[in-house]
């Protein structure tokens, strides 16, 4: 099978998938009140999201966190995403998955990320140096522990061992991913990509780079398309375009050079940028000028809440096979169950 082949298969996944399935919500490595992420999650399975996605920064420990929601849900699935790869070894990775595979009795998918140079060298101590390496030994070795093999050494004298208590159920990976090294390395071992911040007009490229990596797979397949897209929905539009500002400069500014790079340079946006920082040079509130709303429609889902189903179905037709929907910084508990309430599938799905 050629690339060609595979990049019609890929943009086939979307048809072929139950409506149903492909909204979903999360939380940020901001958030810091577990006991509100629970409650969140809670609301999101009443609501009838699909899956429900914790990432791990410096703040919860997901899989902790996944646990106890897994204790208060029967229906939704459960996601890390994401966690990242060098917090704990390929072993810890899939007993912790293994575990939560159980525990939420087959609901759940692990959701693995690079992470960013800040978070992995300033709390885990960790020079921050060769990601994709790091993410292709990590990816082999989950995968192989979980599917019941021994883990991979390219050690001598020394046996590899298995895992003592493999899932019963096969374990979904999700690689988060954005270089286009770390996209094709989606489509050549993982079950998912889940781009973040990623242009929706600019879904096709990643379909093509995740057919060029399942083509050098030993056994190609199709790798979803989940998009973790920032939700800036409010009651008006005013306070969704205040909600995606301040999802911009979060993420242009305290997250290390990898968001500004993608956004200026490889997706053009290069004069949005510079107009959404140069209006927000002197502090105060966050604010959107009008010359950077293009930008912050591509890779938010802003909008007010009545036309938020609307907004999500843009996203779907772009060529998200699925989208998870995540719940802001700095937000009253409050309000993200307006959002979740406001964006809900039944909502976006059902709309003519």
């Amino acid at each position: 099978m050629n690339v060609t082949d595979l990049s019609v298969n890929l943009a086939a996944t979307g048809s072929r998938r139950e409506e149903g399935s492909r909204i979903g919500a999360g939380v940020t490595p901001f958030q810091t009140d577990g006991d509100a992420t629970i409650r969140l999650a809670v609301a999101a399975e009443e609501l009838g999201y699909a899956r429900f996605g914790t990432a791990e920064g410096w703040t919860q420990d997901a899989v902790v966190l996944l646990a106890q929601i897994a204790a208060v849900t029967s229906r939704i699935e459960l996601a890390t995403a994401v966690l990242p790869v060098w917090s704990r070894s390929p072993a810890a990775i899939a007993m912790a998955a293994a575990s939560l595979q159980r525990a939420s009795k087959g609901r759940f998918a692990l959701g693995l990320g690079a992470s960013s140079p800040p978070l992995v060298e300033g709390l885990h101590g960790i020079t921050w140096q060769q990601p994709l390496a790091r993410m292709r030994t990590t990816l082999v070795a989950v995968r192989a522990l979980l599917d019941g093999a021994r883990l991979p050494l390219d050690r001598e004298n020394v046996r590899p061992l298995r895992l003592g208590a493999p899932p019963e159920r096969r374990v979904r990976i999700l690689l988060a991913a954005l270089a286009p090294a770390s996209v094709r390395l989606a489509g050549e071992l993982a079950d998912d990509w889940l781009p973040f911040l990623w242009a929706r007009s600019r879904f096709a490229d990643g379909r093509t780079l995740l057919a060029e990596g399942a083509a050098r797979a030993e056994n190609p397949t199709t790798t979803a398309v989940a998009a973790s897209v920032p939700l800036a929905i409010g009651p008006d539009e005013e306070t969704a375009r205040l909600i995606a500002a301040g999802w911009l400069l979060a993420y242009l500014t305290r997250m290390g050079p990898l968001y500004p790079r993608m956004l200026r340079d490889r997706f053009g946006f290069a004069r949005e940028v510079d107009a959404l920082l140069d209006a927000n040079a002197s502090g105060g509130p966050p604010r959107l000028p009008a010359a950077a709303e293009p930008l912050a429609r591509d890779v938010t889902l802003m909008s007010s809440y009545d036309d938020a189903p609307e907004t999500i179905r843009l996203w779907l037709e772009a060529g998200a096979d699925s989208i998870d929907l995540v719940l802001p910084l700095g937000v009253p508990e409050e309000q993200h169950r307006e959002m979740l309430e406001a964006a809900a599938p039944s909502g976006a799905e059902q709309r003519p």
